[in-house]
């Protein structure tokens, strides 16, 4: 059975990548691992080239530490500031044994004032979900993109796309990438 090694301990991530194979490769079954690895950017990254640097770190970072699976996943979300307002989106980086590489990113959606003004102040954007929204932990459940769309689509779901786009290269693979 084939090994998912994904650089997170976050359960919302490794759902959405197994969720992601396993809607990608029906009838195969997975293993997901989990592994805590850096990602040699800051833990709230500011930019769409510091969240693709993130993911890709994760990644190669989690091949250095469980050598022995068959893909290694990152998933690193962030933000942009831009004179329309803050916006908030996530990139997926995925490493297969035989060399192959995948990219996604999820859609990408401004944030409302408050919460972008206590990330600029420094926080990140879970904490700053928590506070305004009086919630606690919330990156670990719905994230973001549940509480402003009353879980119409949730943060696992939201990752589950851009793994699912991220996988199109090891899913065609009589073609070149």
């Amino acid at each position: 059975m084939p090994r998912i090694t994904v650089a997170s301990q976050n359960p919302v991530k490794l759902r959405a990548a197994l969720a992601a194979f396993q809607q990608m490769f029906p009838g195969r079954g997975f293993q997901v691992a989990s592994a805590a690895v850096p990602s040699g950017v800051p833990d709230q990254p500011m930019s769409v080239s510091q969240t693709m640097e993130g993911a890709r770190n994760r990644a190669g970072n989690a091949r250095a530490a469980s050598p022995a699976s068959d893909y290694w996943v990152g998933i690193e979300g962030g933000i942009e500031d831009s004179p329309l307002g803050m916006t908030c989106f996530a990139r997926v980086h995925v490493l297969g044994r035989d060399g192959k590489t995948g990219l996604g990113q999820t859609a990408v959606f401004y944030l409302p004032r408050e919460v972008a003004e206590l990330v600029r102040r420094g926080l990140e954007l879970g904490h700053a979900d928590d506070i305004v929204f009086g919630r606690d932990n919330s990156k670990q459940a719905n994230g973001a993109i549940g509480l402003l769309t009353d879980d119409l689509i949730d943060r696992e779901a939201y990752y589950t796309h851009a793994m699912i786009m991220a996988l199109v290269p090891f899913k065609n693979r009589a073609l070149s990438w």
